[in-house]
């Protein structure tokens, strides 16, 4: 069995996570390693922020993966704090394995750890793998998500 390592991100880490981001078909059309530099400032963002966690897990030493983690307070369903899960990236070659089931169960634990009692997360509707394995986790497809740029 493989040993994964989950610790919290560091600014050095930014260009295996961005790696990682653009480690897909999605991803290589809008992440680039070639300028980390907006990736620098919302890292500073993200780092200051106690209701962000960027996270990194590790294999050997080798970052393999990411997740980022924000808890939401609410005063919906009498005051439920929400745990919102973005992010969730497993290398390609690392894939498989069941790194992302251990990510996963390490990030629900950090969101009870921090008085979440609802983890949710929104995902591309092109990725069905991806929806298959957060239904495997116990996810429901409770809702339809939308978006706006601005």
């Amino acid at each position: 069995m493989v040993r994964m390592q989950m610790r919290r991100a560091v600014a050095a880490d930014l260009p295996a996570i961005v790696e990682l981001l653009a480690d897909d078909g999605l991803g290589r059309g809008r992440e680039s390693v070639a300028d980390l530099t907006p990736y620098r400032r919302a890292f500073e963002v993200l780092d200051r922020d106690p209701a962000q966690l960027l996270a990194v897990a590790e294999v050997d030493g080798v970052i393999v993966g990411t997740v980022q983690l924000t808890v939401i307070p609410g005063l919906s369903q009498r005051g439920r704090t929400r745990g919102l899960v973005e992010a969730v990236r497993i290398a390609s070659g690392r894939r498989g394995q069941g790194l992302g089931e251990e990510l996963m169960r390490w990030v629900i634990g950090e969101a009870k750890e921090q008085g979440c009692d609802l983890v949710q997360l929104t995902s591309n509707a092109v990725r069905r793998d991806a929806h298959r394995f957060y239904e495997r986790l116990g996810f429901a497809p409770s809702h339809v998500g939308f978006k706006l740029e601005i």
